[in-house]
């Protein structure tokens, strides 16, 4: 006899009993990431912050009367609001003084170059565009209960003088302002600008050590071929970074590579000198954890010091269309950011984000994927303890000369 309609939504099967029974039960909320970053949140402290706001009123003086909230001043300084000020990253200082650097735990560098680009062109607005979106952000992570203000020291530099027509000055311009930051202690973290400045970065810091540094190099695509188009491109940076006596080509890992657009120029380099690549599809077997556990022990196997150089095409070029070489079949946005953050909480000697590309970009995202790397890098090496960690290694540092001035710029002052 068949059941009316009615009579069939009240009848339960054993399997709804479970499920009914089971949205009964009270899972132990204390097991919870998101419990206990609700209750690690109480452990940071806020007197960064608070200096903060006394610092804007400092600066922008007092608000109007009829402001009730007595820490907004009426220039916009700092942080707030987050669609008005002057964008450095994040909003940190900027140290206009470059000799000023070694007060910082970490310092921006923007490399605003694409003269080494074999598509399209545009990395060159990278560095502003990554910028200005930075300002979204607010120096604190729930999920890791991080507060980059208040736990570690962040400035901006502004951006390295390129040559356009140049890439080989424009190499050595780079090379020698990443090597004065890395001579400080800070820790450089460059903003392309598009691949090839990966040479001139490591070979900045390089320089100024005599220990061994190791490379885990997140792309699509190798760039370890020796030239493209006749010169040093964005096809190359890991041929000549290789080629430094204090750069191990054993120690270079190169994870997400794969696709149509990794030449065999490249791969035969890549033989020949026995450097480790982790294709896209390894990591989609093996998963993140074991990746990033097997990319860490290749990159520092025998060395001192590991390099990170992050390109935003490594991530599907769905989520990032302002890139100058898109490329599909890429990391998902959580499995890039869970990666570099792998990496970076063993601690790292510095750090390059590339190829965003703003004219191709789309309501920021890419720059924005640009900005969530780097910060949830600094993150990392914050939870983990290890920001710092490359100083004690820099024992060869530089002294670049600076030039004479007195007074103020633009300025009737006296």
């Amino acid at each position: 006899m068949f059941q009316s309609r009615t009579d069939r939504s009240r009848s339960h099967h054993p399997a709804d009993h479970r499920r009914t029974e089971a949205r009964h039960h009270h899972p132990d909320l204390t097991k919870l990431r998101g419990w206990k970053a609700m209750h690690d949140e109480a452990g940071i402290p806020g007197s960064g912050w608070e200096q903060e706001r006394k610092w804007a009123l400092r600066m922008g003086l007092t608000g109007a009367d009829s402001i009730e909230d007595k820490s907004i001043p009426t220039f916009a300084r700092g942080e707030l609001p987050h669609y008005a000020g002057i964008n450095t990253f994040l909003k940190a200082p900027y140290a206009e003084d470059v000799t000023e650097v070694g007060d910082y735990d970490a310092t921006v560098l923007g490399i605003p170059f694409d003269g080494g680009t074999t598509y399209r062109a545009g990395t060159r607005f990278g560095p502003q565009g990554v910028r200005k979106i930075s300002a979204l952000y607010t120096p604190y992570n729930y999920e890791m209960a991080v507060d980059l203000r208040e736990q570690m020291t962040l400035c901006d530099a502004g951006d390295v003088f390129t040559i356009p027509a140049n890439i080989e000055k424009t190499f050595d311009q780079i090379s020698r302002a990443v090597s004065h930051v890395a001579s400080s202690g800070s820790l450089p973290i460059m903003i392309g600008g598009d691949h090839s400045i990966g040479f001139p970065c490591v070979r900045g810091i390089a320089e100024c050590t005599s220990k061994k540094i190791g490379i885990v190099h997140f792309d699509r695509h190798a760039d370890i071929q020796e030239k493209d188009l006749d010169e040093r491109m964005h096809t190359t940076p890991w041929f000549h970074s290789t080629n430094l006596p204090n750069v191990p080509a054993k120690n270079l890992v190169q994870v997400g590579i794969g696709g149509w657009q990794v030449p065999r120029e490249a791969v035969k380099v890549a033989r020949e000198r026995e450097t480790n690549i982790i294709t896209m599809g390894d990591m989609e077997k093996m998963g993140v954890d074991r990746t990033a556990e097997m990319a860490l022990e290749m990159a520092w196997d025998g060395v001192d010091m590991v390099y990170m150089s992050f390109d935003i095409d490594s991530i599907d070029c769905g989520f990032v269309p302002g890139t100058g070489w898109p490329e599909p079949g890429g990391f998902l946005p959580r499995e890039a950011l869970a990666l570099a953050s792998k990496v970076a909480a063993e601690g790292i000697c510095g750090m390059e984000l590339v190829e965003v590309a703003p004219p191709y970009d789309q309501s920021e995202i890419t720059a924005l994927m640009g900005t969530r790397v780097i910060v949830d890098v600094l993150g990392s090496l914050v939870a983990s303890g290890n920001m710092g960690k490359h100083k004690r290694h820099i024992d060869k540092p530089v002294t670049i000369p600076h030039g004479e001035f007195e007074g103020k710029r633009w300025s009737n002052a006296t």
